[in-house]
């Protein structure tokens, strides 16, 4: 059984001062999101911002003692689904990387990913980007108090099939506050009116990872690069995002 604790207001606006710092690292990382740069210039231009801030990276040495996650941000290029590994691979022009970036600010978690693509990609792989994030808006449509997880993950799931992409079901939404994870466990498929049922001041994150080809994923041998077991594009978007009693109010904006 999932323990939700719900969070009162000055909880909710310290959770919001973290969101902001990391919709602000997106910004400082977009221009340099080109042809060229490597995935460690990215993470080190990520962790100068997030620590000149007062903050820390929230993965950098998250996970198990003997294999902890090595970088500031998840760089998750092409078909690589989440936790990529920032390291020296220069992006290149056609290429589509989502970025994840969680923060930790006067003891509360922020955490958003976002889907850049380099210089011209195909339509195609487009295609997949605008449906990924209209997936994420769909679901947080959704969100209002009363209504059930299975809402989300019906939207999101009915968006992303009805244009032929598949939604990848392991890798999930979640609690956040104190914790980076937190219950709830917000899943991409579901089915109308089931499971919880939400309520005011509950914080989560909704972060739909969208493929081109077949739902399948791989872990690689790194034991935390998650890719598409057909090895075509996949794309993320994610917001952390707090109930309300009017609906909902989006804290990574």
């Amino acid at each position: 059984m999932q323990s939700v604790r719900l969070k009162k207001p000055r909880e909710i606006e310290a959770m919001r001062r973290a969101g902001a710092l990391v919709a602000e690292t997106f910004r400082v990382l977009e221009p340099h999101v080109k042809a060229g740069v490597t995935l460690k210039d990215l993470d080190r231009l990520a962790e100068e911002h997030i620590r000149a801030a007062g903050a820390q990276p929230a993965y950098l040495g998250y996970g198990p003692r003997n294999n902890p996650f090595p970088g500031t941000i998840c760089a998750s290029v092409n078909e690589v689904i989440c936790h990529g590994i920032p390291d020296s691979r220069e992006l290149q022009d056609g290429d589509i990387i989502g970025v994840d970036i969680g923060v930790l600010l006067d003891g509360y978690y922020g955490d958003a990913c976002y889907t850049y693509t380099v210089g011209q990609v195909s339509a195609e792989v487009q295609g997949l980007v605008d449906t990924t994030r209209e997936c994420l808006q769909a679901g947080i449509e959704t969100v209002r108090e009363g209504s059930r997880l299975g809402d989300i993950g019906h939207a999101i799931q009915e968006l992303a099939e009805s244009r032929g992409y598949s939604v990848v079901e392991e890798y999930t939404g979640h609690g956040i506050g104190k914790n980076l994870h937190e219950d709830p466990t917000v899943f991409h498929r579901g089915v109308r009116y089931t499971g919880m049922k939400l309520q005011a001041g509950m914080v989560f994150t909704i972060e739909p990872m969208i493929n081109l080809g077949a739902a399948a994923t791989e872990l690689l041998p790194d034991r935390w690069t998650v890719v598409t077991a057909d090895r075509r594009p996949s794309a993320q978007f994610e917001h952390t995002l707090v109930v309300t009693p009017k609906g909902y109010d989006i804290l990574t904006l």
